[in-house]
């Protein structure tokens, strides 16, 4: 199994990396990468560890941070939708494909 990261997800993934490096310094962007890449890949080897949840999408939330990855699973592949901050704009990413 391999995932696929939606370009808006990607946006996602560096404007929350770079809110913790300016917030933080470099170290706390590093461990929310390392987060995300820990997140992905329990989903590669468990990908439906998470249960349906909108849109028949799935959500898994990131444990030391308040970001969810949505997801979708189409054949052996996970695609990944969004990475999404618990309480800023919920479901802006509803439409992505």
């Amino acid at each position: 199994m391999n995932y696929r990261l939606h370009p808006d997800a990607e946006v996602d993934l560096r404007e929350a990396a770079e809110f913790y490096r300016k917030r933080a310094g470099n170290e706390l962007a590093l461990t929310f990468i390392a987060e995300f890449e820990y997140s992905v890949s329990l989903l590669l080897y468990h990908p439906t560890l998470s249960n349906a949840w909108r849109n028949g999408r799935r959500r898994f939330v990131m444990r030391r941070f308040p970001y969810s990855l949505i997801y979708d699973t189409v054949d052996q592949q996970i695609q990944i939708i969004a990475v999404a901050h618990h309480s800023r704009r919920p479901g802006y990413w509803q439409d992505r494909n």
